[in-house]
C-alpha cells in the first residue's frame, strides 16, 4: 500500500476547509459521546450512530448516483470500515466512560504517530530518530497521565488503555482507506466503511433497542447527532483531503483536537482534567509533534 499521493506537496484552501472541518466536528464528538455514553453501552452507542451515519450517506450516495466503488477499492474500505468505524467506535465510547472527555482525545491524539510507524513498517519507509522519539515522548506522556488517574482506582487505567487501542486502530484505519481513495470517491470510500463497521457492530442491536427504551430524549438525540455531523459529514470531509495529500499531513492536521475538546467538555459538560494529566496529554502532543517535523 502506497500512502503517498504525486503531487500533493502543500494543502490547499478546498483541503484546508474540509480538515478544518473534521476537526471541529470530531473535537465535538468526544463531548457528545461523554454525555450519551451515560445512557448507552459502548456497542449500541456506535451502533446506532453508524446506522443513523449510514442512512444518511446511502441517501447522498443514491442522490449523486455514485453507485458501488471499484473491485480495487473493497480491500481498503474492508478494513477501514471494522478498525475505523467499527472497532475505535467502541473502543473510544468505552474508555469515555472510563476518563473525561480531554483526556480520551489527547490519549487518542497519539495516533498520528502510529500512522508514521505503520508507514515505517508497511511502506518499508524505516524508522527515523525523530519518529523514534516523538514515539518515546508520547509513550511517557501517555504514563503520566495514567499515574495521574492511577488514585482513581484501576477502571481510569483501563479507560486510558482503551483509549490508545482507539488511536492504534485509528492509526490502522487512515492507513488502510488510503490506497482504496485510489479508487473510490471520498464518499463511496465513508459510506461503505460506515455500512461495513455498522454490520461488524450488529451483535450490540438488543443492547441498543434497550438503551433506547430508557434513554432520555436528549441522550438520543446526541446519537443522532453523533451519525449525522461527526460521522456521515466529517468522515467525508475527511475522505475528501485524505484523496488530496497524504496521510501523515492529515495526520497533522489532527493535533488541535485535544484543545478543542478540553475546551468543549469545559463549557458544555463542567468538567476538564487535572493539571498532571494535562501535562502528560501536552507530552503526548509533544511527542506528535517531534515525529512529524521535517
Amino acid at each position: 500500500m502506497d500512502l503517498s499521493v504525486a503531487g500533493t506537496t502543500r494543502i490547499d484552501g478546498k483541503t484546508l476547509a474540509a480538515a478544518s472541518t473534521t476537526v471541529v466536528l470530531w473535537a465535538s464528538a468526544f463531548v457528545a459521546i461523554r454525555s450519551a455514553g451515560a445512557h448507552f453501552g459502548p456497542g449500541a452507542l456506535a451502533l446506532g450512530r453508524l446506522l443513523v451515519g449510514a442512512v444518511a450517506l446511502l441517501a447522498l450516495l443514491v442522490y449523486r448516483r455514485e453507485g458501488l466503488p471499484p473491485r480495487a477499492a473493497w480491500p481498503g474500505i474492508a478494513a477501514s470500515g471494522v478498525l475505523w468505524f467499527g472497532l475505535y467506535m467502541v473502543a473510544l465510547n468505552w474508555g469515555e466512560k472510563q476518563v473525561d472527555a480531554g483526556t480520551a482525545a489527547m490519549l487518542v491524539g497519539i495516533g498520528p504517530v502510529l500512522i508514521a510507524l505503520l508507514g515505517g513498517w508497511l511502506l518499508k519507509e524505516g524508522f527515523p530518530t525523530k519518529l523514534l522519539t516523538g514515539m518515546a515522548v508520547s509513550l511517557g506522556g501517555a504514563v503520566v497521565v495514567g499515574f495521574s488517574m492511577s488514585s482513581g482506582g484501576g477502571s481510569s487505567v483501563v479507560g486510558i488503555l482503551l483509549c490508545l487501542l482507539a488511536a492504534a486502530v485509528y492509526a490502522g484505519g487512515v492507513v488502510s482507506q488510503k490506497p482504496a481513495l485510489r479508487h473510490a470517491t471520498p464518499l463511496q470510500a465513508t459510506t461503505f466503511g460506515c455500512l461495513i463497521g455498522a454490520v461488524a457492530c450488529l451483535p450490540f442491536a438488543p443492547q441498543l433497542v434497550a438503551d433506547l427504551a430508557d434513554a432520555p430524549v436528549s441522550a438520543t438525540l446526541n446519537v443522532v447527532y453523533l451519525g449525522l455531523f461527526p460521522t456521515a459529514l466529517a468522515f467525508t470531509t475527511w475522505a475528501y483531503a485524505l484523496s488530496r495529500t497524504t496521510a501523515g499531513r492529515m495526520g497533522a492536521t489532527t493535533y488541535s483536537v485535544p484543545a478543542l475538546v478540553v475546551l468543549m467538555a469545559w463549557t458544555l459538560l463542567g468538567e476538564a482534567p487535572g493539571p498532571l494529566t494535562l501535562a502528560g496529554g501536552a507530552l503526548c502532543l509533544a511527542g506528535v509533534a517531534v515525529s512529524r517535523r521535517g
